[in-house]
């Protein structure tokens, strides 16, 4: 698995530290102010779409019903 740092700059996570406190206050803000939520989630995720799997299960059931059917010729 590759190791993939923060990336506080692209506006998708934000880095508080591990002060209760602090998370509570921000996730809190989160949570109730749409406008700060509706900038968060539009930004662009540097991770992906979170749809990876669905189209890796798609090519290996492709992929194996191709290959059932090869032996079965």
């Amino acid at each position: 698995m590759k190791h993939r740092p923060p990336e506080p700059e692209g506006g998708t996570v934000l880095l508080v530290g591990t002060d209760r406190e602090r998370i509570v206050h921000h996730a809190s803000e989160l949570l109730d102010d749409a406008e700060l939520y509706a900038r968060m989630s539009r930004v662009h995720n540097p991770y992906g779409d979170g749809h990876a799997s669905e189209r890796i299960a798609r090519r290996l059931y492709t992929w194996l019903e191709a290959k059932a059917l090869r032996g079965r010729a």
